[in-house]
């Protein structure tokens, strides 16, 4: 489990627009905000990252960079990027089951012939520029997401107040 305040892992994944994302190279104003998810074949990740997509401009407004992220191979986020109705939201993939347990998320084994052999459950971290951890959510199932409204009105708040980081000790 990564504590807030504390420096979370680099993290380097190809994009589905053919390019590269790497957190240590955003230069965001406020915060990274990195919402893993279980993949393409969940309909749930679909609605949520689909929800986010049209928030993009509210987050860029409070200064905050996003990404989604999956151990989806290349072929099925890029099928995602194409089916999914989230033109400019950034896509990384081939996130290693290691890479997503260094970041405390949850795996899980596949159910069902849709589902690869193992995933990564959703998880949402919230990065200051200096690649300190801010906040986080994670779960061990695709339900109960953190909402986009809460997310963009803790912003806010952070931002006017000043308010800490919490749950370090």
């Amino acid at each position: 489990m990564i504590k807030p305040k504390t420096e979370v892992p680099d993290l380097t994944l190809p994009l589905i627009n053919d390019t590269q994302w790497t957190l240590s190279e955003q230069r965001s104003d406020t915060f990274t905000m990195l919402i893993f998810y279980r993949g393409s074949h969940c309909p749930i990740c679909k609605i949520y990252l689909e929800d986010l997509a049209k928030k993009l401009k509210e987050f860029s407004e409070r200064g905050v960079h996003v990404i989604g992220i999956s151990c989806d191979t290349e072929e099925r986020a890029k099928k995602s990027g194409e089916d999914w109705n989230i033109p400019e939201l950034p896509i990384g993939y081939n996130l290693s089951i290691a890479t997503a347990r260094d970041w405390g998320l949850f795996v899980s084994e596949s159910i069902s012939y849709k589902e690869p052999g193992q995933f990564s459950e959703p998880g949402l971290f919230l990065v200051r520029p200096d690649r300190t951890l801010y906040a986080s959510s994670v779960q061990t199932m695709p339900f109960a997401r953190p909402d986009w409204d809460d997310i963009l009105n803790a912003i806010d708040y952070v931002g006017k107040n000043g308010f800490p980081a919490r749950g370090g000790a």
